[in-house]
Formats: C-alpha cells, sequence, structure tokens
C-alpha cells in the first residue's frame, strides 16, 4: 500500500485555528475530549503520528491533574514549541470558563427550568454515545493482544468492584509494563501487535521520528519553567491568605483548589465524589441536588469536567461573599479556582515533556506506557458504565456481591426519555458516523422534542 507524502507542519496561526476547533467541540469528559484529539490531528490533518500521540497520552495519565488538558498543552507544544504549548492550554479551558461562568449565574438567576432539564437530557445521551466510541477507539489502539485486552479488564474490575484508587492502578500498570519491558518479555513491547507492525512507524505524519529542535532542551530548560510557573500557581493563595485571612470563602476555595490539583490522576472522576463531600458536607456550600447539577453542567459544557469546581466555587463565593458583592464575589471564586487548578498542568508538561521525548526509543519506558494504555481503556470503560448507568436509570444503588461491591441501576428506575435518545446517538455515531457539533446539536434538539412532544400528547390524552 503507497504511503501518503506526510503534510507539512502548522504554522502557529493554523495550529491556534485548529485548536480552538478542538476546544469549541471538548465535550464527553476526557475519553471524549481524547477521541476528538485523535480524530482531528492523528486522522485527519495528519500532524501527530499514532505512536506519538499514544506516546504523549500515557504520559499524561502519569501526571495529576485533566489528562485532556495536559495532552492539549504537550501536543501544542510538540508542534508549535512554547507558545504552541500555551495557546493550546488556554484555548482548552477558555470556552468552558465562558460557558460555565454564564451558566452558573443562569442558575442562580433562572433556577432548574423544564426546558434547560430537556436539553440536558439529550446532551447527555449524545455524551453517552460519544464516550462509547472513545473506548472502541482507544482500545483498538492499545490492546495489541491478550496481556493488554487482560490488563484492561484487571483495571476496570479494579475500579468498578474494587473501589481501588485510580493512582494505584495506574502506577500498578506502570511498575507492571516497566518489569515486562526490563525483561524483555514479548507481549509488553511495542509492536506485539496482531501484524507484527510497530505503532510507533508513522512515516505518513508531520512530524514523524523526529525530535523538533525547541524540544532540545537541558536541564535549565526544566529549572526555569519550575522556578516561574510554581510562584504564579501559589501566588493567588498566598496573596488571599495575607488580605482576606485563611477563613474567607476564598481562601478556602483556593486551597480546594490546589489540593485538587495535585490528587486528581485520570480525570476529574477521581475526585468528584470526594469533591462533593467538601462542598456539600463539609462546607454546605451546595445541596446534594445542586451537585448533581453542577456535575450535569460540566458534562454538556466544552472543556475538562474538573471544570465543575468552578460552578461550585461561583456558587459558594455568590452566598458567602465576604464583603464583596454577590456577583462579583462569584466571579472571583470561579477565575480564581479555574487558575489554580490549571497553572500546574502547564508546569508538568512544559518541564517533563522534553524528557519524555527523548526516551521515546527507551525499552522498558515504552512497555511501562503500554501497559498504561491498556489500563487506560479499563479506565475509560468504567467512566462510561458509570455514565450510562447514571443516564439510563434514575436510581443506582451500591450492591454486594459476595466479597465485592459494585454500583448496580434499580431496573424498575428506567428512564425511558434518555434510553431513547441514547439509542438515536447510537445510530447516529455508529451507523451514520455524525460529526461531534452535529451530534451535540441533535441531542439538544431531540432532548426539547421529547419534551414538547410529551406535552402535547398529555394534552391529546
Amino acid at each position: 500500500m503507497t504511503v501518503p507524502d506526510p503534510p507539512a507542519l502548522p504554522s502557529l496561526g493554523e495550529a491556534v485555528r485548529t485548536w480552538a476547533r478542538i476546544a469549541l467541540l471538548s465535550f464527553g469528559g476526557p475519553a471524549g475530549q481524547i477521541a476528538s484529539m485523535h480524530r482531528v490531528l492523528v486522522e485527519e490533518k495528519r500532524w501527530i503520528g499514532e505512536g506519538r500521540f499514544l506516546h504523549a497520552l500515557h504520559f499524561c495519565m502519569l501526571l495529576p491533574g485533566p489528562e485532556a488538558q495536559q495532552l492539549t498543552i504537550y501536543l501544542g507544544w510538540l508542534l508549535n514549541g512554547l507558545r504552541g504549548g500555551l495557546l493550546a492550554g488556554i484555548l482548552f479551558v477558555l470556552p468552558g470558563y465562558v460557558a460555565l461562568t454564564g451558566l452558573s449565574v443562569l442558575y442562580l438567576t433562572l433556577g432548574r427550568l423544564p426546558l434547560v432539564q430537556a436539553i440536558f437530557l439529550g446532551l447527555r445521551a449524545a455524551v453517552l454515545a460519544i464516550v462509547l466510541e472513545a473506548v472502541i477507539r482507544i482500545g483498538r489502539r492499545s490492546l495489541r493482544n491478550r496481556t493488554m485486552l487482560g490488563l484492561a479488564g484487571l483495571a476496570f474490575l479494579a475500579l468498578f468492584a474494587l473501589a481501588v484508587p485510580f493512582p494505584l492502578v495506574v502506577l500498578g500498570a506502570a511498575l507492571l509494563g516497566w518489569l515486562g519491558g526490563r525483561f524483555g518479555l514479548p507481549p509488553f513491547l511495542p509492536g506485539d501487535g496482531p501484524s507484527g507492525h510497530s505503532a510507533r512507524g508513522e512515516p505518513g505524519s508531520a512530524l514523524g521520528e523526529t525530535l523538533p529542535a525547541h524540544a532540545r532542551t537541558g536541564p535549565g530548560w526544566s529549572t526555569r519553567v519550575v522556578a516561574i510557573g510554581l510562584p504564579l500557581w501559589l501566588a493567588p493563595t498566598l496573596l488571599l491568605v495575607t488580605l482576606l485571612g485563611s477563613d474567607h470563602v476564598l481562601t478556602a476555595l483556593a486551597r480546594l483548589a490546589s489540593v485538587l490539583a495535585l490528587v486528581t490522576f485520570g480525570g476529574a472522576y477521581a475526585v468528584l465524589t470526594w469533591l462533593a463531600q467538601v462542598a456539600v458536607e463539609t462546607h454546605g456550600w451546595l445541596t446534594p441536588s445542586e451537585m448533581l447539577d453542577g456535575l450535569a453542567l460540566g458534562e454538556t459544557t466544552p472543556g475538562p469536567l474538573i471544570m465543575v469546581l468552578l460552578f461550585v466555587a461561583f456558587l459558594a463565593a455568590f452566598r458567602e461573599p465576604g464583603g464583596f458583592d454577590p456577583l462579583l464575589a462569584g466571579l472571583l471564586g470561579g477565575t480564581l479556582v479555574t487558575w489554580v487548578t490549571f497553572v500546574p498542568c502547564f508546569v508538568w508538561i512544559l518541564a517533563g515533556a522534553p524528557y519524555v521525548e527523548r526516551l521515546r526509543a527507551d525499552r522498558t519506558l515504552a512497555a511501562a506506557l503500554e501497559v498504561i494504555g491498556a489500563a487506560v481503556t479499563g479506565v475509560i470503560l468504567h467512566l462510561a458504565t458509570w455514565f450510562a448507568l447514571h443516564t439510563l436509570f434514575l436510581v443506582v444503588e451500591p450492591v454486594r456481591l459476595g466479597p465485592l461491591v459494585v454500583d448496580l441501576p434499580v431496573l424498575a428506575s428506567w428512564n425511558p426519555a434518555a434510553c431513547l435518545l441514547t439509542l438515536g446517538a447510537l445510530l447516529a455515531v455508529f451507523r451514520f458516523r455524525i460529526g461531534l457539533a452535529p451530534l451535540l446539536l441533535g441531542g439538544a434538539a431531540a432532548g426539547l422534542g421529547l419534551h414538547f412532544l410529551r406535552f402535547e400528547l398529555l394534552g391529546f390524552l
């Protein structure tokens, strides 16, 4: 088969336009966002090769913070250097920040309108289809043999039935992969796929196998990144403690966001339960139903799901303004937690990515990252399962099965409208190959259509 000529590397302007497009379509949580990036950068633009994309993704899974955001920074830096990484990372967060800030204001003023809930129902069905498609896409790339398939299954069971913390799953996968690479076990080595062809051969991509000039940096580069980035990250919290004291709501929110930035391994799902406990039970900033509404807003707006914290911060600061105008306090709270949550992502990636790029040919590191990729497939399947249960059923309860405790739906609580919308979304994705934007718009329109149809039928009856 003839290999097409590789395209040229993008200019900064072309890359920025593409990152803006990806950011505006970054719905569906980390699974959907990673799938969208792969579709645009690897399949459509062919700027990044398959192996390089997976290598970057697996490294980002090892870091605290939202992996889709970090992958954006990594690939932006890889293509266009420091400016490319900064602009890609900022653009990825910006639409979600604007959308969630506006929706937080509307939520406080308009409340839970039936029309809004109908739109959310349709969007959640579309998002579920996106996540399921991402499981299949990423699984096809990462599960190269039966060993990787088994490891993905173990990762899923560890999270779904044993409640093993996500960091332990990732670290265990990394250790297992490192040992497999260290001893040269064939199932763990790149290239042991069904075809025997290494996924790291990428002659059709713009980058190919070359190391970009801007990636050939020394230790001084990483030292400068850390020396500049860490003070920028910590400055707002220290300033708030000095000016407002440690008990002010903005200071408490800054501390909470700082902790989340360090413990959010593998995306926001890993810490959403803890976030809900802190916001609802410890501080009483929100009610349980408001926390669920915030999660729905986070799922159906572009950007990392951890942006749910912006909704929490806006409501918390609005209700406890501490001398500020309530609306101003809400805006300050949302902006503050966004800064504190995402600045570390730039530090980790810009400081560490040059070293990871140099080690792409290292057999033990490659094997560790390959196994992490298999575990990540299991993790995303777990996220898809969690999302499906909470979309299609109104009640989900923990059930003990011997030594295991799993969340299972109450079958009588199935949501017919959600099931119908999800079936339509799945047909649109897998049968008709509908694009991301039409799928989301169609989901919202279908949700509204069912809402009005229900009222028409009630009036007819």
